[in-house]
This record gives C-alpha cells, sequence and structure tokens, in this order.
C-alpha cells in the first residue's frame, strides 16, 4: 500500500485543514441542530436520535433507515452524468455505514430542460442498478431556471453502527478501497464507476457483517469533509476526542495532505473499533483487497490532534461545534 513521501509541516497543515470550505461548510448543519435538537420521538415513543449517517427509525426488531442527499450544484451543471452517479452512491454509503441494506431511492430532479435531464438520469440508473437499488419515485422539473438534484434513501439494519459511541481507548480505523483515481478536479476518489457491480454490492455487504458481529463500537462513511472532517463529526457525535496518526494514514504516494485528507472516497469508512477487535475487522475487509488500518486512537475530553514525524498539533479545540449534533 503506497503511502506519501510528502511530510507537511503540521503546522500549516493543521491551518489549512481549519480554513478548508469542505470541513467549514458543515456548519451549515447547526442550524438543522438548533431547529430540531438532538433528538424526536417515533409515532411509538421510541427516541430517534440526530446527527447520525442516517435517522434510525425502530420499527419492530429492525430499524428503518432514512437519509438524504443534495448534490454540489456546480456537478450537476458541469458533469451531469457524474453527479447522478454520485447521488445514488453517496446515499447507499450512508446507509451501509449503518450497518443497512439499501430498499429503494427516491429523487427530487430541476433542469433547464428534458434533454438537460437526460444525463442525470442516465448517471442515477447507471449507479441504481450497479448497486442494486431501485428509483421508485419522486419530483422531476424540467422547466427549473436552474439544474439541481437531490436523492432520498430508505434501508434497513438489524443491528446499527452509529456514530454516537466511540469509546476512549477505541483504535480509528480507517477502511478505503484505494484502487482508483481521482475524478477530473474535483475532491472524489472514484474506485467505484469502472467496477464491476457485484464487486460493489459485496463491498458495501460487509459493514452490515460488522455491525450484526459488533465488532465495532462507532463509525461513519468518510463523506464530504474528507477523514479530517469525517473524524471531527465523528468525536462531536460521541463527545469524545481523538488522536490522528499521520504516519499510519493510507494516501496515494502523489497526492498532497491537504487534498486526501478532505477528499471523499468512493468506498471509505472511519470506525472505532476496540483494539481486541481490530484483527477480527481487518479480516472482514482485507480479503477482498480493501486497506483497513489503525490510524489513531479515541481519547478522553473533546481535542482532536494530529501526529506525525514525532510533532503534535491541535487540530480542532473541545470548546467548537461542527454540526452541533452530539452530546453536549
Amino acid at each position: 500500500m503506497p503511502t506519501t513521501d510528502q511530510t507537511p509541516n503540521l503546522s500549516n497543515l493543521v491551518t489549512t485543514l481549519q480554513a478548508s470550505l469542505s470541513i467549514l461548510h458543515k456548519q451549515d448543519i447547526q442550524t438543522a441542530a438548533n431547529t430540531i435538537g438532538q433528538y424526536v420521538h417515533a409515532a411509538n415513543g421510541d427516541p430517534i436520535h440526530l446527527g447520525d449517517d442516517c435517522a434510525a427509525i425502530p420499527d419492530g426488531d429492525s430499524y428503518l433507515l432514512l437519509a438524504a442527499e443534495g448534490l454540489w450544484p456546480q456537478l450537476v451543471t458541469q458533469d451531469p452524468w457524474f453527479a447522478g452517479w454520485c447521488a445514488i452512491m453517496v446515499n447507499v454509503s450512508d446507509i451501509a455505514a449503518m450497518g443497512g441494506i439499501p430498499i429503494a431511492v427516491v429523487d427530487a430532479l430541476w433542469s433547464q430542460s428534458v434533454s438537460a435531464s437526460d444525463p442525470l438520469w442516465q448517471g442515477m440508473q447507471a449507479a441504481a442498478q450497479a448497486y442494486n437499488v431501485p428509483i421508485v419515485g419522486g419530483h422531476t422539473n424540467c422547466h427549473s431556471p436552474h439544474d439541481g438534484l437531490a436523492v432520498a434513501i430508505l434501508g434497513r439494519a438489524q443491528h446499527l453502527i452509529t456514530s454516537f459511541d466511540a469509546q476512549p481507548g477505541d483504535d480509528l480505523v480507517m477502511v478505503v478501497n484505494m484502487a482508483g483515481s481521482y475524478h477530473g478536479d474535483y475532491p472524489f476518489w472514484n474506485a467505484a464507476t469502472m467496477a464491476e457491480p457485484a464487486i460493489l454490492r459485496q463491498h458495501m455487504g460487509l459493514l452490515p457483517q460488522l455491525a450484526e458481529r459488533g465488532l465495532c463500537n462507532a463509525g461513519k462513511d468518510i463523506s464530504m469533509g474528507g477523514l479530517a472532517g469525517t473524524l471531527l463529526m465523528l468525536t462531536e457525535a460521541s463527545g469524545c476526542g481523538a488522536i490522528l496518526d499521520l504516519d499510519l494514514v493510507p494516501c496515494p504516494s502523489d497526492v498532497a495532505w491537504d487534498k486526501w485528507l478532505t477528499s471523499f472516497p468512493s468506498f471509505g469508512f472511519l470506525l472505532s473499533v476496540p483494539g481486541e477487535n481490530l484483527g477480527e475487522v481487518q479480516g472482514v475487509f482485507e480479503p477482498y483487497g480493501l486497506v483497513c488500518k489503525a490510524i489513531g486512537t479515541v481519547t478522553e475530553g473533546a481535542e482532536v490532534l494530529f501526529h506525525q514525524a514525532g510533532k503534535q498539533e491541535l487540530f480542532w479545540g473541545g470548546g467548537q461545534s461542527l454540526t452541533g449534533f452530539g452530546h453536549r
């Protein structure tokens, strides 16, 4: 597994990441946290905790999982086929991150003409077939003054992986498919669009195995904001801190750290794993050619620290809120 030979100035890297829009835009989520609160009640009175990759709605002896994603307007306009693909893929990833399997998706599509909507539909259909999750409805407007796309997904989980239970002393574990490349100039590590659909479904199906076997305490998919942003969301949700050791983070040899740490891999997850379970977790992923490495430690408190080459820098302090969801 290649790793980067570049050793950045750690202080400069932290400063760059702290100002990264892909991370700071996560603060927009505070509007939801401030309006809705930390949880709501289901029809039967059970609490539904908010701020996870999906809402986990109790349903008998299992959970319905509900999530939605809106696509960058720039991506929808400039690369509509890929935007359609990503709209399905990111939702499937959210379901997998919770230990679930997808059931179906619905979309809300706006375009300036019927012909402008075609590549969006083609990308969504390609991904829906690849991941074996049907598009069953939604909203379509081909007379809009702008282009836009959002997709929502329904899934089910027998056992949950949540963002709320990372425990001090756990290993931080990164799982990623490194057999890819960047898609153009976008911060998207693409190991999906050219892969065999059976392999994509097989990989996504590994996360429910973790949940069923109870091998990790918490986890999230590595999404917009990259590894750095996802780590902040995980620690905020669990009310803990972390040490991220960049010497251990898998990274392509020709990619700068600030880009890699804010990139969205098509298959990437950050897990909080009890040390005694690390070998079993690696045994789930590594036979499929996926990288699974301990890259740090969950700590008490609320500070997130970066380590590299014997140096340490504070990345995020205990008084800073990112999404507003989690332990307060």
